[in-house]
């Protein structure tokens, strides 16, 4: 039986016989006539299916919402019901978008109502009234804002001594103020800039040339805070100046070796100076020792005059005599020896005298 069913089998297939389909009838046309279910992937009755279900049934609910008409599908209203629910899940997520407001540690948020200032939101999660009746600009505080001038290039400016100088620097900030750097400033950044170059070129105009670049920055640094500072609280700005370094101060490119050089014998005159000063500090100091000694011999000059000159004496003729040659006669009329060798070998000639006697 097998080898026959396998035989009918192929007789069919060579002779274009369509097999016995699970679905029904081998017709392909899916009708229920064959006795068996539809073929799911046969045309249908009503005419090919286009696009996919979830497409048609997106498509169907709007044409429903659209006519008014009842029906639809299982669970979801239609007609003005639905319109309704869109609208209310629109105005959720609007109201939530735009009332609840996440405030950072290191933040503030600044609150308007209708345009018009109505407060300060500290850190956490805050609430408020929704868009437009109430928005929050949140501002962070406790950011150091830094400042570099130049921005590139030089940065020449005018001294007190109508030289000019090559200056850069540094200026850090901070907001002080949420509700002032708001509303008081259309561009912070930029008014903190101009500020500081006006502030700067007015400590530098009455600065000299050697004390922009020599040991006067920290005081320009000073004053050029403390000047910003009273013209942005002016402005009421809202901001803090935290902090201006100096980090160059030089001369120009143009005349730099020119200043070198005039700044080493600035330099060296300052070394030359400093040489005398030492100097006269020890004359003056052996001078005064001196003084003393004297009122102290002076002393003992007062309590006895004769002794204390002959012993001035006898030290001033030992001072000088023991740097001098010296020849000694003991009394008058009496032949001395005198010592002719020594002093031919001081380069004296023997006197006339001398050689009288020799001969």
């Amino acid at each position: 039986m097998a080898n026959s069913s396998g035989r009918d089998i192929l007789s069919g297939t060579f002779h274009n016989e369509a097999p016995k389909s699970p679905w029904g009838g081998g017709n392909g046309g899916g009708s229920d006539k064959g006795g068996g279910p539809r073929n799911p992937w046969s045309v249908p009755p009503g005419g090919r299916r286009t696009g996919n279900g979830s497409a048609s049934a997106i498509d169907e609910l709007w044409r429903r919402a659209r006519n008014g008409g009842g029906g639809g599908f299982p669970g979801v209203p239609s007609g003005s019901r639905l319109w309704l629910l869109i609208l209310a899940a629109l105005i959720g997520i609007w109201v939530m978008f735009t009332s609840i407001h996440p405030i950072g540690p290191r933040e503030k948020g600044v609150v308007t109502f209708l345009g018009r200032y109505s407060g300060t939101l500290d850190p956490g999660i805050r609430f408020t009234l929704p868009a437009p009746f109430q928005l929050v600009d949140v501002v962070d505080v406790g950011n150091i804002r830094t400042e570099n001038f130049p921005a590139s290039g030089e940065n020449l400016m005018l001294t007190g001594g109508q030289n000019i100088v090559d200056l850069a620097y540094s200026v850090r900030w901070d907001v002080r103020s949420a509700p002032l750097y708001v509303f008081q400033l259309s561009d912070p950044r930029e008014t903190v800039r101009a500020t500081a170059e006006s502030a700067m070129r007015a400590v530098i105009a009455n600065t000299s040339l050697n004390e922009a670049i020599g040991e006067g920055r920290s005081q320009i640094e000073a004053e050029a805070q403390v000047l910003m500072q009273q013209i942005l609280d002016e402005y009421q700005s809202g901001i803090r100046i935290q902090g201006v370094a100096v980090q160059k101060a030089a001369a120009p490119s143009q005349v730099d070796e020119d200043f070198k050089a005039v700044t080493a014998a600035t330099q060296e005159a300052e070394s030359n100076r400093n040489n005398a000063n030492a100097y006269a500090q020890r004359v003056i100091a052996a001078a005064q020792g001196e003084a003393a000694e004297f009122d102290k011999i002076y002393e003992q000059y007062k309590l006895a005059p004769e002794v204390t000159k002959r012993r001035l004496y006898y030290e001033t003729m030992e001072s000088v005599l023991a740097r001098t040659n010296k020849t000694i006669i003991e009394a008058p009329g009496v032949n001395s020896y005198l010592p002719l060798p020594q002093l031919r070998g001081r380069g004296g000639t023997e006197p006339n005298a001398a050689k009288g006697d020799a001969k």
